[in-house]
């Protein structure tokens, strides 16, 4: 799986993506501009001591991005799609973008990939969930149809056993 954040802003929530990636062997494609530097603490605090072992590449701008990925499934999470992110099928290769905190994925982008759109069904008019929780909510249902490959599924207790 492949999480992309397009121009991602904010440095703790980058961080905790980057987190869920290390815990599910998730890539994550950062597209610049970002609105922090990638050695920033916060960005290292949200992350804690999962960052070093994160697979992270960063791309100059969305174009580079296409170029080194061609071919790429790419599913575009936005709160303006008309179908549920869990209405579609999730390749074990695919890659789930999401754009920036403020103002999501410019919406030419998302024309061209109208039948790749989804979104998480929200009540009322909130405008949308934090960037991390949206990712996390998303790439654990694209994991969940692929069976959770490679996946640990059962944990342990640490003093005693389950039954």
């Amino acid at each position: 799986m492949n999480i992309v954040l397009y121009e991602p802003e904010m440095p703790a929530n980058t961080g905790n993506i980057g987190r869920t990636c290390v815990a599910t062997d998730t890539k994550l494609h950062l597209i610049e501009p970002l609105g922090f530097k990638l050695n920033e603490k916060a960005i290292r605090r949200a992350g804690l001591d999962y960052w070093p072992k994160l697979d992270v590449t960063v791309y100059c701008d969305y174009q580079e991005f296409l170029e080194k990925n061609p071919g790429a499934k790419i599913y575009m999470a936005t709160t303006k799609a008309p179908q549920v992110y869990t209405d579609v099928s999730y390749e074990p290769d695919c890659f789930i973008m999401f754009g920036p905190e403020s103002r999501g994925i410019p919406e030419e982008i998302l024309l061209e990939n109208q039948e790749t759109c989804v979104r998480i069904p929200m009540w009322g008019d909130i405008r949308s969930l934090n960037l991390s929780n949206s990712v996390a909510i998303v790439l654990y249902e694209a994991l969940r149809q692929n069976g959770f490959e490679n996946m640990q599924k059962y944990g342990k207790l640490t003093k005693y056993e389950w039954k």
